[in-house]
């Protein structure tokens, strides 16, 4: 949840539709999410052997979860051919990634995903502002 509100933060002084909060529940929902579907998964030799778990469907569920509420930050504006939001459904995909590796144990990636991601809001915003118009 901390990683998920380090990008939440960024959104929040851009002052986007998702912010910290949002950001941070969402990562924490994935993580949690993905932890419980991988306690499903029956330990060898505990006689669960007619079980079938899948923790893909786990983290595709997640994903499919994330897209909902992505798709609810995105806005068309009616009299212009813009579009708003995109890059906000797009940091609420990346922090439930995010959550996912850390439930995975993958604590490096997902620092490095989220240095990655602010480095990605915070700087390519600048360089669009100043040479894209």
């Amino acid at each position: 949840m901390l990683l998920g509100g380090a990008i939440g933060f960024e959104r929040e002084m851009a002052n986007k539709p998702a912010g910290l909060r949002t950001h941070m529940l969402v990562a924490g929902s994935a993580a949690l999410i993905t932890s419980l579907g991988y306690l499903l998964i029956p330990e060898p030799g505990a006689g669960a052997a007619s079980v079938q778990v899948d923790p893909i469907r786990v983290i595709e569920a997640v994903v499919a979860g994330i897209a909902f509420l992505g798709a609810g930050t995105i806005i068309r504006q009616h009299d212009a051919a813009s579009v708003e939001g995109l890059t906000t459904a797009a940091s609420l995909l990346m922090v439930g990634a995010v959550g996912i590796g850390v439930a995975l144990n993958q604590f490096l990636l997902a620092v490095g995903a989220t240095v990655l991601v602010l480095l990605t809001l915070r700087v390519l915003s600048r360089v669009e502002r100043r040479y894209i118009k």
